[in-house]
């Protein structure tokens, strides 16, 4: 749904990008960089309780996923390699934001909130996934109503605030992020499934019915 915003925050960025594009630094770099600062700060603050400095520079790396982007098609240097390396450390990145929550949960004694938690990190790697498992079979996928830009924002927003003494509104985001990536989950299945009707069936899977659309044998205990 915040796609909608990428324009406008890609003429932010085009300055900064052109600048670099002067420089060394390369979008990879950028890459890696983003993702460590939003590892070492989800995994070092956010469990020893400082929830808003653990937003805060979150949110600032965030930031980094966007400028590589630009940084790239200002070199032109965008490639299969650089978004690839761009799409898995996303998840590295999610998911260090999403343990780091998990242990400042556990460690305060509150696991069921904690289990959800756990939750949204799993349903979220979900969700992506099938994104780009339906991508690997050309078919287009770009539906939900919780992509990644609005996983990060419902999870940082609630503990920025929580950090700042606000009550109960990480449990209110994290159960609305639950529920909202089953629903994204749910609404990408169907759009696969809508994608693959329309198409017309490969000869050698018409032929050979016992064998997936990833090409593994069916298990014929599911």
């Amino acid at each position: 749904m915040l796609n909608a915003l990428r324009p406008a925050l890609t003429r932010l960025l085009t300055p900064v990008a052109d600048a670099l594009a002067r420089t060394p630094v390369t979008p990879n770099a950028i890459t890696i960089t983003g993702t460590a600062g939003m590892v070492a700060g989800a995994l070092w603050l956010f469990p020893t309780g400082h929830l808003f400095a653990g937003t805060m520079v979150c949110t600032a790396f965030v930031l980094a996923d966007m400028l590589d982007g630009v940084l790239a098609r200002v070199k032109g240097t965008t490639g299969a390699w650089g978004a690839f390396l761009d799409s898995t450390l996303d998840r590295i990145a999610d998911a260090a934001v999403f343990a780091g929550l998990t242990i400042w949960l556990v460690r305060t004694h509150q696991e069921g909130l904690a289990w959800v938690a756990l939750f949204c990190l799993v349903a979220g790697m979900m969700v992506s996934y099938a994104k780009a498992r339906a991508e690997g079979l050309g078919i287009a996928c770009n539906v939900g109503v919780a992509e990644r830009t609005e996983r990060l924002l419902i999870a940082l927003v609630p503990a920025g605030l929580t950090g700042l003494g606000v009550p109960y509104v990480l449990a209110i985001g994290l159960w609305a992020l639950a529920v909202l990536s089953v629903v994204t989950f749910g609404q990408r299945v169907d759009a696969v499934r809508r994608g693959a009707a329309a198409r017309p069936v490969p000869p050698v899977l018409a032929g050979n019915p016992g064998r997936d659309h990833g090409g593994e044998p069916d298990d014929p205990r599911s």
